[in-house]
Formats: C-alpha cells, sequence, structure tokens
C-alpha cells in the first residue's frame, strides 16, 4: 500500500491543470484527472506532453454534467485533494453558449460538491473562481469582501459555483476552498484567448507568416499574472486547517495594449504598425478594469506572485517563436 497522497483535478488537461499536475508530481502526489470524451482526443493531452506530464496521470473518463459518473471516479480514486479547474471557461463564447456554461460551469460543480458530499467528504476540495465575477467593479481594488457584479454568462455562472462551495463549506462541513484568481497566462494558455493570441501574432509577424491582427477593446486593464505561480496558492489552500476564500493576484493592472507593445517589443516590433481593432471581438458587456489585492493569500498562505509580467509576456512569445519554427521548419 502506498501512502502517497492522491489528488483529482477536473480540467486536467487544460493550462491551469497541466502546471498544477507538474506540481503535484514534483511533491510526490498521486496524480489522477478527470477527461471529458471529445472529437479532439488526439490532441487533448498536448498541453501535459509539452509540459512534460503525460503519461505520469491516471486519466478517467467523466463529465462535470453526470453526478453519478463523478461519483463512480470518486469511488474509484478515493482522493484526498480535488482540485475543480473544469469550466466552459472563455468568457466571448459564453454569450453564444449561455445555457452549456450554466450547465457545465455552473450546474458542474455543484455535482462535483455533491460527488465528493457523497463519496468522500474527507477530501479536501477546491474550487476555481474567477476575477471575472466583480465584473463592474464595485470597488478599485478587489478583495475577498468587494461586491461582485457579474458582466457575462461565464461569470454568473462562475459566481453560482463559488457560493455553492460557500455552502456545502458551512452546511456540510467540506473543506472547501475557493481561488479567487485573476488573469493567469502562460505559453499553455489556449489560443483563442486575448494574450496567447497577442504573442502569436507577435512571434508570426516577426517570423513573416502574417502582418497584421485584430483584436477587440485595446483599454481594457487587467491584472496578469503566471498559471505556474498561482496553481501554487491553489495547493497552498488545501494544505490549511481551516478552509476559506482567496484572492490571487499581482496587484498590478495593464492594458491590453501595454500587454501588445511589450509582446511586439520583445521582438523588435512596434505594435502601432501591426494591430488593428475589429468591433466584432468586443464584448456585449465590457469590464473594464480588474485590480486585485493579494493580501491575505500573502498573510495566510504565504503566497506571492513571483513571475514578473514582463518575463510573463517574454516567455510566452520565446515558446510562441519556438513552436512556429518547428512547425514550419524556418
Amino acid at each position: 500500500m502506498t501512502n502517497r497522497k492522491k489528488a483529482l483535478i477536473t480540467g486536467v488537461t487544460g493550462q491551469d491543470g497541466a502546471y498544477l499536475s507538474k506540481l503535484l508530481l514534483e511533491k510526490g502526489y498521486e496524480v489522477h484527472g478527470l477527461l471529458r470524451r471529445s472529437a479532439s482526443a488526439d490532441v487533448v493531452d498536448s498541453r501535459l506532453k509539452w509540459i512534460g506530464v503525460a503519461g505520469k496521470i491516471v486519466l478517467h473518463d467523466g463529465n462535470l454534467t453526470d453526478l453519478s459518473g463523478l461519483i463512480r471516479v470518486m469511488n474509484e480514486v478515493r482522493p484526498d485533494e480535488v482540485y475543480n479547474l473544469a469550466a466552459q471557461s472563455f468568457v466571448k463564447s459564453s454569450w453564444q453558449q449561455p445555457l452549456l456554461t450554466g450547465t457545465v460551469t455552473g450546474l458542474g460543480t455543484a455535482n462535483m460538491l455533491e460527488a465528493v458530499r457523497l463519496a468522500c467528504p474527507e477530501a479536501r476540495f477546491y474550487q476555481a473562481s474567477s476575477s471575472e465575477m466583480y465584473g463592474l467593479i464595485q470597488e478599485p481594488v478587489q478583495s475577498e469582501t468587494t461586491p461582485f457584479y457579474p458582466r457575462s454568462p461565464y461569470a454568473a455562472a462562475k459566481l453560482y459555483a463559488h457560493w455553492m462551495t460557500v455552502n456545502y463549506r458551512e452546511s456540510f462541513g467540506l473543506h472547501a476552498s475557493s481561488g479567487i484568481l485573476f488573469n493567469h497566462e502562460s505559453p499553455l494558455r489556449g489560443i483563442e484567448f486575448v494574450t496567447r493570441k497577442i504573442t502569436d501574432a507577435a512571434a508570426r509577424i516577426k517570423l513573416g507568416l502574417q502582418d497584421k491582427v485584430a483584436l477587440g477593446n485595446l483599454d481594457a486593464t487587467r491584472d496578469w499574472g503566471h498559471a505556474r505561480d498561482y496553481v501554487k496558492a491553489m495547493w497552498l489552500m488545501l494544505q490549511q486547517d481551516k478552509p476559506d476564500d482567496y484572492v490571487v493576484a499581482t496587484g498590478r493592472t495593464v492594458s491590453v495594449r501595454d500587454f501588445c507593445r511589450l509582446a511586439f517589443a520583445h521582438v523588435g516590433l512596434s505594435m502601432e504598425d501591426h494591430v488593428t481593432v475589429d468591433p466584432r471581438f468586443l464584448r456585449p458587456a465590457e469590464v473594464d478594469v480588474l485590480l486585485g489585492d493579494a493580501s491575505k493569500a500573502k498573510n495566510k498562505l504565504g503566497w506571492t506572485a513571483e513571475t514578473s509580467l514582463e518575463d510573463l509576456v517574454s516567455e510566452m512569445v520565446e515558446a510562441d517563436l519556438a513552436r512556429l519554427k518547428k512547425h514550419e521548419h524556418l
């Protein structure tokens, strides 16, 4: 018999799932992941391969919308820690698929909580909450006590999931914590997200593969950190004696325009020559500013962001350059 801790991660094939898997494996965990079957099965573990953990994780078929399947996986794995990272997480798509977003991102979390309560109530549970829940910000700097004002179906679904986590903690005594994570990026960020779209475009333009990139609101500002840093905060939350909710952020906000400037400057280009604005990429209801106060995480968890925005952007651009050179044989 092994005494290794066991962790179950939903959303294991996503950006955060990959970085968290790597962290937990380094800490000696036995890592299990929930895998949603899809038509893109041949590329589903590309992030796990990129980060070097594919084959080291035990994958289980399951879906957040299927409670009976989740209970089956809980009974099979008997996890010590459960990290619920899975969601329909692209904000723009949540307007086009609001019911799917509510079902997966919102009710899916309730299914996970119910599966934990019924099958392994001693397990510690982490819920991936989001700074998007603040939406139309009610305070210039957002903390755990700032009122929420969601501005998208995604944010509304995340808010339901967040409060369900609080309710299961308070009603059933689950060790359930939520990390209210502000925007966090990496070379593993999906190409549909604006940061990766920018770094990929900067690399493509530098290599002569394209000349322009069209974006939406360049004046929206975000508090951007590195996913590698943020998964450490997730793990720290589940090591605490008492469950709680924590903002995870850098405390610095910059505009999409400035993110562009950093990415293009890294390859010796000027964004003004290559970036255009296309109204198709504007949101129906914009979240103009997000800026997090992670004092509680620093004081209680001993966590702070370690990667600067400049280093994050450079790492993303370099990764995209390497990918493109390999793919295009440049």
